[in-house]
């Protein structure tokens, strides 16, 4: 893995030098874009809007509009801004992680101490995971300040997760959401019998990405110039009169599973 941030963990006057890196991979296809005419690639070039020419990546700056003008910002520019957090991985304040609303987390990177950081690292992994909290800090990553958490994983390994600030959630309020009448008792009984019916212990190896195995399966079927038939799949409807039914049929058949 190539590392993609040098910097250290501050957390009170104790600094760890670590490297950050991505701890995932996409699952998903990789899919060329084509002219349908003739199957070439489809390339995207970076174009001048005035003369319609191609410019080169050295030619290409970033630059902020105002008042009709635009003021172009150099490496120097970005690093003045925030120069400390530039290099450093400040951790504002230890929580509990449960307290941490999960819609806030995005993506997740693997922390590797660097050389005489091992002691500090070690340190700070065995104090989370025996007082069962997380940090929460912030750093600069690729011109934009990361709010993070910072957490043990798999008790082996530090882990940042990358978080959204509040103000990045949008506002629900706009969606018809009715109050509508309160569910009845016997529903809602029922209701949480087939919740407790599901109920089990998380285990995330359960669960795998099917749809890119079946895209592949059909990819290898019209390869071999086969004809691939298309099963329509039917919205499933469901009508407030229907809701008993629905969760006794469900009941049912859960119970016939576990028989």
């Amino acid at each position: 893995m190539r590392a993609i941030w040098n910097g250290a963990i501050g957390f009170g006057l104790v600094n760890i030098p670590i490297k950050l890196y991505s701890a995932t991979d996409p699952s998903t296809l990789d899919l060329d874009m084509l002219d349908g005419r003739d199957l070439s690639n489809i390339k995207f070039k970076r174009v001048n809007e005035k003369t319609g020419k191609e410019v080169v990546w050295e030619n290409i700056v970033k630059g902020y509009k105002i008042e009709d003008k635009y003021i172009v910002l150099n490496d120097e520019d970005f690093e003045a801004a925030s120069p400390e957090k530039s290099k450093v991985l400040s951790i504002s304040q230890f929580v509990k992680e449960s307290e941490v609303e999960p819609a806030l987390f995005e993506t997740p990177y693997f922390l590797e101490p660097q050389k005489n950081g091992e002691a500090a690292y070690k340190l700070l992994l065995k104090a989370l995971i025996k007082t069962k909290m997380a940090g929460v800090g912030s750093f600069v990553l690729r011109e934009r300040e990361i709010l993070c958490m910072i957490r043990p994983y798999e008790d082996r390994i530090l882990m940042v997760n990358r978080m959204r600030y509040p103000e990045e959630m949008r506002s629900f309020e706009d969606l018809k959401i009715s109050e509508g009448n309160a569910p009845k008792p016997a529903e809602l009984k029922m209701a949480e019998q087939l919740i407790k019916s599901l109920a089990s212990t998380f285990d995330p190896s359960q669960y795998k990405d099917t749809y890119n195995a079946d895209l592949l399966k059909i990819i290898k079927q019209k390869a071999k110039g086969k004809k691939i038939k298309l099963v329509e799949a039917k919205e499933p409807e469901g009508k407030a009169t229907d809701l008993m039914a629905m969760l006794k049929a469900s009941l049912e058949k859960g119970n016939k599973k576990v028989g």
